[in-house]
């Protein structure tokens, strides 16, 4: 991955709790903010979704996306990476699970982050650094809800 911003959250529930919700694409829109529409274009031979086309709208920041993602490191790590965009020329990112002491899941997601129009890095880390811990927070809140 390129440049990329990482954060970490412990949510209330085990590994397996945590990568339900996440992996549960079509939900997206009924708790997260940003995300109006997900939809499946792709599934693998498993079933798990495999390609993801996303409407967004966070205010200033209106796209639709598509992006891949590679199951080979679960349990314990789900990545992905931009298909195609029309505002995004790049959107890698992961999801790290792990237990954490005393119970509960060690989520620490990295996300790198690039747009069709030239922005500076330092405004581009701070916008990763916005999705990242508001995507943390709903995920927390959505899990343990």
């Amino acid at each position: 991955m390129a440049d990329s911003t990482t954060a970490s959250i412990t949510v209330n529930a085990s590994p397996d709790e945590v990568l339900a919700v996440i992996a549960d694409f079509e939900a997206y829109p009924e708790w997260t903010g940003a995300v109006k529409k997900a939809e499946i274009l792709g599934r693998r031979p498993d079933g798990r979704a495999e390609l993801v086309h996303y409407q967004l709208d966070a205010g200033a920041i209106k796209d639709e996306y598509t992006l891949t993602y590679d199951w080979s490191g679960v349990p314990d790590v789900l990545t992905w990476t931009l298909v195609e965009g029309q505002m995004l020329k790049m959107l890698d990112g992961s999801y790290a699970l792990a237990p954490a002491e005393g119970g509960g899941t060690n989520v620490t997601y990295t996300l790198s982050v690039d747009v069709k129009i030239p922005l500076l890095g330092m405004i581009k880390r701070k916008a990763e650094k916005v999705i990242i811990d508001t995507a943390l927070r709903e995920l927390k809140k959505r899990v343990e809800g």
